[in-house]
């Protein structure tokens, strides 16, 4: 992906299907959850988790996708 409006662009052709996202969460570490992209906004998307945890939704940045700090890949 070359630019924010790119990244935007195609998951908003993903909207409402599963997801697993990968991000970075400091030196040599990595965070990966799972769960449906449910709406993108001008600057971010939200992911509704799948995971039982205190946090129902998460948020991510285009740029974090554009600096390769979060990798976001569709279920097939």
């Amino acid at each position: 992906m070359s630019s924010i409006e790119e990244i935007k662009s195609r998951l908003d052709n993903h909207i409402g299907e599963a997801v697993t996202v990968v991000s970075q969460a400091g030196r040599k570490k990595f965070t990966e959850r799972s769960g449906v992209l449910r709406s993108t906004f001008p600057s971010l998307f939200v992911v509704e988790l799948d995971e039982d945890t205190q946090f129902k939704q998460a948020s991510y940045s285009y740029a974090d996708i554009l600096t390769k700090n979060v990798q976001v890949d569709f279920a097939e």
